[in-house]
């Protein structure tokens, strides 16, 4: 989503980091124009690549995890921005001296879903985007603990569930 909301932004070169054929295609097809599978020293080299060595401008931290974190400081350029979507893992300690001089700006949050509702839905009604194609696996209600199982085995981007 975060590929497909800065597509829609204007973004000329967007980066998504995967390792997923099946989430790397839906990457593309929502506007990506590079993808970097490597992960930590290797992917934030590998981003600087892709920029010149400055970094990228923004950063969407959308698992939550260490190291993930630590890769999103490492990837944004001095005066970027990290949006971080989502609570982060429990014992995630992000080190205030590699923040504090890596000169990023850090920010998180619930999103205002009412402020950016009726524009989204407007999008989609007028079949601009299709954000629903990151339902892989539909499950009845009574299956959750399996939906999230699949997303954590990666056999599912995201379960949709029903009634």
């Amino acid at each position: 989503m975060g590929v497909l909301a800065a597509k829609q932004l204007g973004a000329e070169k967007i980066i998504a980091m995967s390792r997923h054929a099946d989430r790397q295609a839906l990457a593309r097809e929502y506007g990506a124009t590079d993808i970097v599978a490597e992960r930590g020293d290797a992917g934030i080299a590998r981003i600087k690549e892709l920029t010149d060595g400055l970094g990228a401008h923004s950063v969407i931290e959308a698992v939550g995890s260490q190291e993930s974190f630590l890769q999103a400081i490492g990837a944004t350029r001095p005066g970027g921005h990290i949006g971080f979507v989502g609570v982060a893992h429990e014992g995630v300690d992000i080190p205030a001296d590699q923040l504090f001089f890596s000169q990023v700006h850090l920010h998180g949050g619930p999103a205002p879903v009412r402020r950016f509702l009726p524009d989204l839905i407007q999008l989609i009604w007028d079949r601009k985007i299709n954000p629903g194609k990151v339902f892989d696996l539909t499950l009845p209600l009574d299956d959750a603990a399996e939906g999230y199982r699949a997303m954590d085995q990666r056999r599912a981007t995201k379960v949709l569930l029903t009634l």
